[in-house]
């Protein structure tokens, strides 16, 4: 197998950067027409230089898939956008414990002996 260049391999690059730009206008553009240019969750309107602030959300998470009814697709603030991905992120993260002091796996409750201490004292 041949070698690229580094010339060769920053055209490749160029290409491959423009495709992703033209397919992103592309779907953008046509949500942008199909949909009013307010936020699906937080239900903030965007018009003239905000509306870059508005971005097209695949509710599939595949960008690929991009149905000229605009099905997959739904229109978020960079701030709702950005939280609707880190939720994904954070789907699986299970926090470490704090309290493993009766052998399990448990957080720590700072109001676990008030209780026995209202008992005591009365």
């Amino acid at each position: 197998m041949k070698k690229l260049t580094d010339e060769q391999k920053a055209k490749i690059r160029a290409e491959l950067y423009r495709d992703v730009a033209a397919r992103q206008r592309g779907y953008r553009e046509r949500a942008l027409a199909l949909f009013p240019h307010v936020c699906a969750r937080c239900g903030r309107s965007f018009s003239g230089v905000r509306l870059k602030e508005l971005t097209v959300h695949h509710k599939d998470h595949n960008h690929d898939n991009n149905p000229p009814d605009g099905s997959n697709w739904e229109l978020l603030c960079v701030y709702c956008h950005d939280h609707e991905h880190e939720k994904d992120k954070m789907a699986g993260y299970q926090p470490p414990a704090t309290n493993t002091t009766l052998g399990g796996s448990r957080l720590f409750n700072p109001f676990e002996q008030l209780d026995k201490l209202g008992r005591d004292s009365g």
